[in-house]
Formats: C-alpha cells, structure tokens, sequence
C-alpha cells in the first residue's frame, strides 16, 4: 500500500474541548494560589499560550500565579509556591477520582469514523499530545473508542516546541504500518494543532529533520474568541491553513496541502 501522508493531531483543543477543563483547572489553580484575589480569563489563559513556550499547564498555572505577583511589586524570589502542592491541585480539579473531575464533561471535537475516512484514504495518523498519557488514553480509548492508539504524550519526549515527540510519533506509526519503508522517510507528515507552540514544532522539526516534508495545520479552539486574530497567530507561527475544526481537514484537502507544496 502507498502511504499519502502520515497524520498527527494534537489532542487538547483538537479532539477534545478543553474550554472548561484544563482551562478551567488552571484558572481555578491560580485563583486557589493567588487567595482568591485572581481568576484568569480565557484570554489571559491563551495570552500566555501565545508565547509558544507554555504547553504545559501545570506550568502555565505557575506562571500566572508569578506574574500576578511581580504585577503587585512582589519578586519571585519572595514567593513560597510549592509546585508539588499545585499539581496536585489542579489534578484534582482536572482529573478528578477515577476521571470524575473537568475531564469528564469535555466536548469531543472528532469520532472514529473521521479516523476510519483517513485510513481509507491511505493516511496513517497517530497523537502526540502535552496531555499526560493517562488523560490522553481516556479521552482516545473510553471517549472516542480507539483501539491502543499510537500516542507520544507528557513525559514521553521533551515539550513542545521541541520535535522530538513528533518525530517520535511518526517512527511509532512506521513501526505498526508494515508497508512503510525504513526511515527516513520520504513521506509528508501534517501535524494539527491549536497553539503557536504546536506550530513551532513543525517549524522546529523541518529544520532537525529536513528530510521530511513537515505541514502544519491550525485548528481554532472553541473557545477562541476572534478567530480571525487567533488564525493570524497559528499563520505566523507556521500553519499551512487553519480550519474551524479538526474534521475538516479531509484527505480531499490533504491532497491539496501535498500539491502546494509540490
């Protein structure tokens, strides 16, 4: 079987809304760490998100409470912060016992059939995700209903924008498509995201791995307000197109993507 393309997607964002999840654990963290005197907005929350380097919600949590601080004239030197403790919290808010948390009521944004059009059309796809794997897994295999999807996710490989995991992704999709030659491969891989940091790994990856042919595709979160500014965002940042929502990218436009770059 000839390969078209090798597809991976991010997951918070693209295959689940995290709107009133992770963005809602984060600011209910910082609101916890900061005495109640700051809940972050949506917009603070993808204002940080921008900057291409805070993929990491527990971190991101961390940083706003920070910044708060140094905005009241207070250094970081001065604040006690355990990080341990802040996890924790927002795991519980998150996660929850047993997946009872925030994550519970997350939105899907795509369902197996779209993943079935996608091997039809010859395009493997897998995930690599800033989601821990246990969170990853839930919403992929209980949710969705994957079988043992192939996924690189927190902890796996160094965080976005750092290619690694993605690199990582597409040799653990090789490994389970015997049809697939040894790598290198000379086969375009699309990576779908939601983020500046998203689309740095692609930018990122195409100079570490210039043998590969690296598009990346921007999805708008539900969440994102001004669609119009927040697509100018993943364009800059490196998105060969930004669509409404994950499902439109259809092997159809997948086709297209590949004769562009032709």
């Amino acid at each position: 079987m000839v390969i078209a393309a090798i597809a991976i997607f991010d997951i918070d964002g693209v295959v689940r809304d995290v709107a009133r999840s992770y963005r809602r654990a984060i600011a209910d963290t910082v609101e916890h760490f900061t005495a109640g005197q700051f809940r972050p907005t949506l917009q603070d929350i993808d204002a940080l998100k921008s900057e291409g380097c805070w993929n990491n919600d527990w971190q991101a949590s961390e940083e706003l409470i920070y910044r708060f601080y140094a905005a009241q004239s207070q250094p970081r030197a001065a604040i006690t912060l355990d990080y341990n403790h802040l996890v924790e919290f927002f795991q519980f808010r998150y996660r929850g016992e047993d997946f009872t948390g925030y994550i519970q009521d997350e939105p899907l944004l795509l369902d197996s059939t779209y993943l079935d059009r996608l091997s039809q059309a010859r395009i493997p796809w897998g995930f690599f995700s800033g989601a821990t794997r246990g969170s990853a897994l839930y919403v992929l295999e209980q949710r969705v209903g994957l079988n043992s999807p192939v996924l690189v996710a927190m902890g796996e490989a160094p965080e976005k924008p750092d290619p690694t995991g993605l690199m990582a992704t597409v040799q653990h999709i090789g490994q389970r498509q015997a049809s697939l030659p040894s790598f290198p491969l000379d086969i375009p891989i699309i990576y779908v995201g939601d983020t500046v940091a998203d689309m740095q790994t692609v930018v990122n990856a195409r100079t570490r791995y210039p043998q590969q042919t690296w598009i990346g595709v921007g999805v708008f979160p539900p969440h994102a307000r001004t669609q119009q500014a927040y697509g100018e965002q993943l364009r800059s940042a490196g998105a060969a197109m930004v669509l409404s929502n994950v499902q439109e990218l259809t092997p159809m436009t997948i086709a297209s993507l590949l004769d562009a770059e032709t």
